[in-house]
């Protein structure tokens, strides 16, 4: 099966693995064997990813949230997690995205994406580059500002709240939050949502 092992660990589309199989008399039956196999896994309808048996190598879900639906980035918890600012296993994969929001759930995780606006959403994210594959995350500033922004019951509407809910309840290390960037905070402020709360977290930075 070295076909499937040359895609990696990158999503693939119907269409692609459809090409690999040509040669089969139905390509459609390969690939729906392969799936009830384990050796492919449908990520949504059209999509899917090699398994790491096949491949030898990890699946990423930063990747495949940004493959999934996009333009989008990794982003909130999912994004701090993965700069290990935050101790928390998370189980959900969020992302924003300037299209409408949308849930999809597999196999690998349940991806979460949130609509931003199209002034808000290219703040502060960064590509980052793996072994042959790269993927758009948000800086911790602008994951922080986008939780803070996007978590509707979230209220902190004073600075010492605000301090609570980083210390207490996500458990962020404080010691590199105030090392961030305050510019990202502050183009945030400018025009993203909750304002206020984005500038509590200025505030909270400059003390």
């Amino acid at each position: 099966m070295g076909n499937l092992k040359q895609l990696g660990n990158i999503p693939v589309d119907y269409a692609l693995l459809s090409s690999l199989f040509r040669s089969y008399r139905s390509p459609r039956n390969k690939i729906a064997n392969l799936e009830t196999q384990g050796k492919l896994i449908r990520l949504k309808r059209g999509l899917y990813v090699v398994s790491p048996e096949e491949s030898g190598k990890l699946l990423s879900t930063e990747l495949i949230a940004n493959h999934i639906y996009g333009p989008s980035y990794i982003s909130m918890e999912s994004a701090l997690r993965y700069y290990g600012l935050i101790p928390e296993s998370v189980h959900i994969v969020r992302s924003i995205t300037i299209k409408r929001s949308r849930v999809f759930k597999n196999s690998i995780s349940r991806f979460d994406y949130i609509s931003g606006s199209e002034d808000y959403y290219p703040i502060g994210i960064t590509q980052k580059i793996g072994d042959d594959y790269s993927f758009l995350i948000a800086s911790p500033e602008k994951a922080l500002c986008d939780l803070i922004a996007f978590t509707k019951e979230l209220r902190p509407r004073f600075v010492s709240a605000l301090l609570l809910y980083l210390e207490e309840n996500i458990r962020l290390d404080m010691e590199a939050f105030y090392k961030m960037d305050v510019e990202i905070f502050r183009e945030c402020a400018e025009v993203g949502k909750k304002r206020n709360d984005i500038n509590n977290l200025i505030k909270l930075l400059q003390r």
